[in-house]
């Protein structure tokens, strides 16, 4: 998810940069530097394109984009990434370990929360054991497994026999200690990720109310929410963090699609969107000229089949492989996207460690024949007939539509999409189990590294693993990598495993993302992360 947002799903058609939860540093340039200092308002507040996020504002319970860009403004963890996938500290002073299984954190002083407490060691230790707990039904708990003590819990079945991770230990104000059940090379990265932020000590008395009316120790204070409408936030002034916010505050605004928000835009209503829709990306850039934003970042967009439906509960891997290898993704990425997106030749997405290009050899590569030989060596899809899953607020009809007509006239089977109202009805029925055929599946980095997108969307008990999907021979596989002796080692262990993966097909992968987005004339220094998010607090806002 982004730079601190993290292992997110993906809303749009595409998105955000690396930041505090995947994490925060600065992304490509995305816009204009900042403007002569006496034409600017510190002050200020600018508006930016969202959508209602799906579940309750609280760090460990979000898992999309819309609560992921929100509870990043909010909160700051310990550590985040710069351009270049390099630790920066951020709360945290240090984090020491010799042998990547027991690290020691250091925080830096001073820091507080949005209500006046101090940000202590307890601040971590306490809502890392609070969402690891079953009872409190977090979406990102599984993300505590590596940590000592989950088992007992978290247990698979049974009572938990435990209510604190025994692997978290506060040494003093300042100071704690974590221990995994096993050595992790690249665990550090994962402390990014929103899931590991503090909580104050008056989210207990009412976690359901928190979740409202948030209370964090970020650049950004929590203002209000008026549901399906907007979220509004300001700066915190006594914010001691290096990424202070450069304006006075954010307005989250709903959008029903991406056109009515690109409408906006241009009108002035809006001043930054995440995504241009197909429909206006061969205008845009004309419409907006240096406000329009093209650039890279580390995404992917997939269709996962549901393996728990009747129709792929028992299905031959050569199926989806040669329903892969019946989309034309070329052509869908030049006409329909208009060249916004790069074909995917595997399914980690660029710019992080352990990217490998053609990762998935011939399966993304198309080939009609091939494909309706592949669908008849593996019995056939069942029915005849696949659905593709999205959500209409995204701006995916388009691309669902296209991509269900190469496949129908590639091999005769019958394509459709199926759609959801909004983002949030979409992740419903995916948690629900609902989805009848196939999803969208978009992914956005947590952490920059080939493990998140490979551990966290395809092993069996992760919880971006939404399709049903297991297998015990991958699994093991991923443990192994997860064990491997160096950060390197690990990288390439998953670099072997997603070789792997067209044996089994978790998902078919489509195009790599790119942030094609824009902003206007009310502001500047507007740039996106690696995880496709604008960087909040470099905005400036012009004085009137």
């Amino acid at each position: 998810m982004r730079g601190a947002r993290s292992a997110k799903w993906v809303a749009i058609a595409a998105v955000v940069a690396l930041s505090a939860t995947a994490c925060g540093g600065g992304g490509d340039d995305g816009g204009s530097g900042g403007d002569d200092k006496a034409a600017v308002d510190p002050n200020g507040t600018f508006t930016v394109e969202s959508g209602e996020p799906e579940n309750p504002l609280q760090p460990a319970n979000t898992m999309e984009s819309y609560g992921s860009i929100v509870i990043n403004s909010l909160f700051t963890g310990l550590v985040d990434y710069d351009e270049s996938g390099k630790i920066v500290f951020m709360n945290a002073d240090s984090v020491d370990t010799k042998d990547s299984k027991t690290f020691t954190v250091k925080l830096k002083s001073g820091w507080k929360f949005h209500d006046g407490t101090p940000v202590t060691a307890e601040s971590y230790v306490k809502a890392w054991n609070w969402a690891a707990a079953p009872a409190n039904a977090q979406t990102n708990s599984f993300w505590f497994s590596d940590i000592k003590g989950y088992d007992e819990v978290a247990p698979e079945s049974g009572k938990p026999k435990a209510t604190e991770l025994s692997g978290l230990k506060v040494v003093d104000d300042t100071t704690f200690t974590i221990e995994l059940t096993k050595a992790i090379p690249y665990f550090v990265y994962k402390l990014g990720y929103q899931v590991f932020s503090p909580l104050p000590e008056s989210f207990y008395a009412d976690p359901k109310a928190a979740g409202e009316k948030p209370v964090g120790n970020g650049p950004y204070q929590f203002v209000s929410w008026d549901h399906k409408k907007a979220i509004t936030v300001k700066k915190y002034a006594g914010y001691t963090g290096s990424n202070a916010a450069k304006n006075g505050g954010v307005v989250f605004k709903n959008y029903s699609t991406p056109e009515t928000a690109y409408e906006d835009l241009k009108s002035g209503n809006l001043d930054v969107i995440t995504q241009v829709a197909p429909k206006d990306l061969p205008v845009y850039k004309q419409d907006l000229g240096d406000r329009a934003v093209d650039q890279a970042y580390s995404a992917i967009q997939s269709i996962a089949p549901a393996f728990y439906s009747k129709q792929f509960k028992d299905i031959d891997p050569k199926v989806i492989q040669g329903l892969s290898r019946a989309i034309d993704r070329d052509t869908i990425t030049k006409t329909v996207l208009q060249g916004t997106r790069e074909p995917a030749t595997g399914w980690v997405a660029k710019g992080v460690l352990g990217y490998a290009p053609d990762a998935a050899g011939d399966v993304t590569k198309y080939d009609p024949a091939a494909a309706k030989a592949l669908i008849k060596e593996g019995g056939g899809v069942p029915g005849n007939a696949i659905t593709i899953q999205f959500n209409a607020d995204g701006g995916h009809k388009e691309w669902v539509e296209a991509v269900c007509n190469s496949i129908t006239n590639a091999t005769g089977v019958k394509c459709s999409g199926d759609s959801k109202a909004d983002f949030q009805a979409d992740l419903q029925a995916r948690k629900a189990k609902e989805v009848k055929s196939f999803y969208r599946s978009g992914w956005v980095l947590d952490f920059p590294m080939n493990a998140n997108f490979i551990r966290d969307l395809f092993g069996t008990k992760s919880d971006g693993n939404q399709s049903g999907f297991s297998n015990k021979t991958l699994d093991t596989e991923i443990a192994a990598a997860d064990g491997a002796a160096t950060l390197d080692d690990s990288v390439k262990a998953y670099q072997e495993i997603e070789k792997q993966l067209p044996n089994y097909m978790p998902s078919i992968p489509l195009w790599y993302y790119k942030v094609n987005a824009g902003y206007s004339e009310k502001v500047s220094g507007v740039q996106f992360g690696q995880d496709g998010d604008p960087i909040l607090t470099g905005v400036q806002v012009k004085k009137k």
